[in-house]
């Protein structure tokens, strides 16, 4: 195969997203991947509201919501009662149990069905960029190979070869304390055990084994030395005070409590998206959602950029909203973790007065899960935010508004007919819906996102600055 537009370092769910979002705008995409084929072992089980409603953009959250389990809360650390979703801002109030191998199948076949390439057991060794590109040697064990991109993704992780690499700050927290996972089989039930000084272990049930969190109480120096069922079993017995056996590990693994958020997310032709650009603590289960976030993000700017009808500064807009996003990640998620450390604070009690509040309950979820995503506010309720999947009747059909979006190209949803004459610059579909009265209009951007939103009686004013930012010099009325 020839060379890609797009190098994608990492074939975790960001990695595998990124390719099919390039692929499906065209765009020559391959990715290279260290591991050899998909690690046996799941990291995490959830997707939340917000990253489903994302899929669902591209016609692949009902098939995964089909597979997997709903619950109707959002996961989160140190609070006495579930942060509810039920009343939140989005299509899909629930979080869906669904192994992470399996959305990274689902997204891999993507991928692989619009023509993106994926190279497993290549390393990325180096790279270097100049003013029109990124030259890029990896390794697949035997030889080497040079692959010339026109940009290069890194996708690798929170030890990121291409952030090093790319002189990249990573700024932040080192971990103050460390947990063991450990993906065994034993008789211990679910939930929280504790032991006879207080200190307690957590199990999450699973098909034929359960995995069992516990905090590690004195980890190696170190911290990548690996987790053996010997280790595991120590702490699990000290904070127990009794001993349990742990049989037929499946994946034993060490986290911690850092947080860190990389100083920029662009360095001229390299980027970073999912845990290369941030990594925090596993409260609220969002390290894959994130990931996922960033990449619908950064798929449809980059391809724009790419072919050549990007406007100005589009790319350029991806560090601008996401970095801003994974700064609000790292501080939700650290701000649970004390939470549950000082949980006799007046603060804490305070927070959870707040969440058992039925108003406050409903903000802290969609803080939590990201469901408030705006990344630019404006004069109406929709502008800068996910537009809500309504109900549409376009050309004597039903639909609705997220199917408009699966070619992942921008639309003008026209609710009035009255704006017809801006097809010469982007795709518009005449529509009504009963969702909606004081709406003629909306400006989609190929995420989901509102650029612009036309009221009653506001006509097309704003719209061609709208159009020229978010779609590029195209043509627009004369009379806009």
């Amino acid at each position: 195969m020839s060379d890609p537009d797009v190098l994608v370092a990492g074939a975790g769910p960001a990695g595998l997203l990124l390719a099919a979002e390039l692929a499906l705008a065209g765009v020559r995409t391959t990715v290279v991947e260290r591991l050899p084929e998909r690690p046996p072992y799941c990291r995490g089980f959830n997707l939340n509201a917000r990253a489903l409603d994302l899929l669902a953009r591209r016609g692949l959250a009902e098939g995964l919501v089909a597979e997997g389990h709903r619950v109707p809360h959002a996961p989160a650390t140190g609070l006495r009662g579930p942060l509810l979703l039920d009343r939140t801002a989005t299509d899909h109030p629930f979080s869906l149990g669904i192994p992470q191998t399996r959305v990274e199948e689902v997204l891999e076949a993507r991928a692989l069905e619009l023509g993106a390439e994926i190279l497993r057991g290549h390393d990325l060794r180096s790279f270097t960029q100049s003013a029109d590109d990124v030259t890029t040697v990896v390794h697949n064990g035997r030889f080497g190979r040079t692959i010339r991109s026109r940009f290069l993704v890194g996708c690798d992780g929170g030890r990121s070869t291409v952030r090093k690499q790319a002189g990249i700050d990573f700024p932040g927290v080192d971990a103050r304390w460390y947990a063991l996972l450990g993906d065994v089989e034993c008789d211990l039930p679910y939930g929280p055990s504790a032991g006879p000084d207080g200190r307690s272990l957590f199990v999450i049930p699973r098909p034929g084994y359960v995995r069992i969190v516990v905090r590690e109480d004195d980890p190696p120096s170190d911290k990548n030395t690996p987790v053996t069922l010997e280790r595991l079993q120590a702490q699990v017995d000290a904070v127990l005070g009794r001993h349990v056996e742990l049989r037929a590990p499946r994946w034993l693994s060490r986290f911690g409590d850092a947080a860190r958020l990389a100083s920029s997310y662009r360095e001229g032709r390299v980027l970073l998206a999912g845990d290369a650009a941030h990594i925090h603590p596993p409260a609220s289960a969002n390290g894959v959602n994130v990931a996922l976030d960033d990449a619908f993000n950064l798929g449809w700017k980059l391809a724009a950029t790419v072919r050549g009808t990007a406007p100005e500064g589009l790319l350029d807009t991806y560090h601008d909203e996401r970095h801003a996003a994974g700064s609000r990640i790292l501080a939700n998620t650290r701000a649970q973790v004390a939470l549950e450390e000082q949980a006799t604070e007046p603060w804490a009690d305070l927070l959870r007065r707040v969440a058992a509040h039925p108003a406050g309950n409903r903000a802290l979820a969609e803080i939590i899960t990201g469901l408030d995503a705006c990344y630019e506010p404006g004069g109406h309720a929709w502008l800068g935010r996910l537009v809500p999947d309504m109900p549409l009747r376009v050309s004597g059909a039903e639909t609705h508004l997220a199917a408009l979006l699966h070619t992942g190209r921008p639309v003008l949803v026209d609710l009035t007919g009255a704006f017809a004459a801006w097809s010469a610059g982007v795709e518009v579909l005449a529509a009504s819906s009963p969702s909606t009265s004081d709406v003629e209009a909306v400006l989609l951007r190929p995420d989901g996102h509102a650029a612009w939103v036309g009221t009653n009686g506001s006509g097309d004013a704003g719209l061609a600055e709208a159009v020229h930012r978010w779609v590029g010099d195209v043509p627009v009325p004369a009379s806009a």
